[in-house]
This record gives structure tokens, sequence and C-alpha cells, in this order.
């Protein structure tokens, strides 16, 4: 009775002061929470790119001659957790939020000026197993603007959030331990900015809200034509 008392004081809260309304999880306490104004640095391990302060801002930027995207990632191991922050588009063809599992790929929010992909990601690349896309949209991520990315992870499912389009999905996998969130960048350049990541509890209407969603699968937008003759599995941010 407490913990319900406790959420409906906290979706009173989040109507008062205008918030969206929770989707898969309700926030707890502050793991992680940076605006991102410093030079990049520990605790964050950039594997790839160049990332710099800018503006007041973390840019990231793909370099030639790494031929990968730009990686960064916060080596931290996470169970049930949100994960919010905001980036700007300056030139790069894409960006993701990419969950790791302990060991390999788990999860992502993918996103091109055009397009919010959410999917459960290959977990052992050359493997038998395969990306799953929950949802993609289409859209018009319009550059010089801060857009807004919320990702939920709590027991087997997942939601994401890109400004007004959410949507989920859930798997066995995401039960395991999460690890080393990060951001990716493909081609030049990404801002990143007001970054948090909170512990995170099942959101008691969350049936409710699932049902306001797209099923997984049901909203999957085609990809746009790629350039090129581009052949072979394209290779994963670390």
């Amino acid at each position: 009775m407490k913990r319900l008392f406790s959420c409906f004081l906290f979706l009173l809260t989040c109507a008062q002061a205008g918030e969206p309304r929770p989707l898969l999880a309700l926030p707890g306490k502050i793991l992680h929470e940076s605006k991102l104004e410093t030079t990049p640095g520990a605790p964050w391990r950039a594997a790839k790119g160049k990332w710099e302060l800018s503006n007041g801002a973390w840019l990231g930027a793909e370099r030639p001659e790494d031929k990968h995207g730009a990686v960064i990632r916060l080596p931290v191991q996470l169970k049930d957790f949100i994960i919010e922050y905001e980036f700007q588009w300056q030139g790069a063809r894409s960006t993701s939020l990419s969950i790791n599992a302990v060991k390999d790929h788990m999860a992502r929010i993918n996103l091109t000026p055009k397009s919010v992909t959410i999917q459960r990601d290959d977990h052992d690349h050359e493997g038998p197993d395969k990306a799953v896309v929950f949802a993609r949209f289409s859209a018009e991520l319009a550059p010089g603007v801060w857009h807004k990315v919320r990702l939920e992870m709590v027991g087997d499912a997942m939601t994401g959030q890109v400004d007004d389009m959410a949507a989920w999905g859930s798997d066995a996998l995401f039960s395991q331990m999460k690890a080393a969130p990060g951001f990716t960048v493909g081609g030049q350049s990404v801002a990143f900015r007001n970054l948090v990541i909170r512990e995170a509890t099942l959101n008691p209407e969350w049936d409710k809200r699932k049902a306001e969603l797209p099923r997984p699968g049901q909203m999957v937008a085609p990809l746009a034509a790629k350039k090129g003759p581009g052949k072979g599995k394209k290779k994963v941010a670390p």
C-alpha cells in the first residue's frame, strides 16, 4: 500500500510538472549525472573516434583512419535503469545509445536524421544470433536542434523514446546484467548533453501504458537505400 501511494504521488507530480507519463519504469536514485560540459575523460573510455568539448557539450566524430564509428562508454554495470540525455546533429549520418551485456552487445536506440530504431542487438556477431528490430519510425530529426532520448530497461523489457516517438520490446537477454552504456557516432559530428542514469522499478501501470504503444514489430519502416555497392556484414561498434 505504501509503495502504491508513493507511485501515485510520483505520477501526480509528473502531471503537475507537465512531464510525460512514465512508460515501463519509475525513476529512483541517481546513479550517474553529468551535463557533459567538461572535456571527455575518466571514468568514460573512448574506444574510437574523436571526443572533445565544444560549446559546452560533448562532440563526437568519426575519424576516417579508424574505419569505424566513434564510440565512448561508461564502464559500469546496471540492473534496472533509466537513461536520459539530449543530442544534436552537427553533420553526422548516425548515432546511437548502446547498451552491452557483460559480454557482447545487448540493445540500442539507433538514430539517423530520418529514422529512429529501437532494437535488441545481435549478441554474437558472426554466429546464428541476429538483431531484432522492435520498431523503426520514419522521422525528421532536424540538425541544430536538441532532441531528447530516453531508454528504460526493467527485467526482460525495454522502452525507447526519442522526442515523442516511443516503442517497447522484450527478450530474455535483457534479464542479464547490463553494462557499459555508451554513445556512438557515424560520420561528423554529434553533440551530447544533460545525461542522467537512474535506478528504476517497474511502473505499476506498465500494462496500460504498453497497450498504448505499437506492438513489437508492428511499426517497422523500411531503411533508406544505401549508396554504393557495400557488401558484407556491417562492422559493429565495440
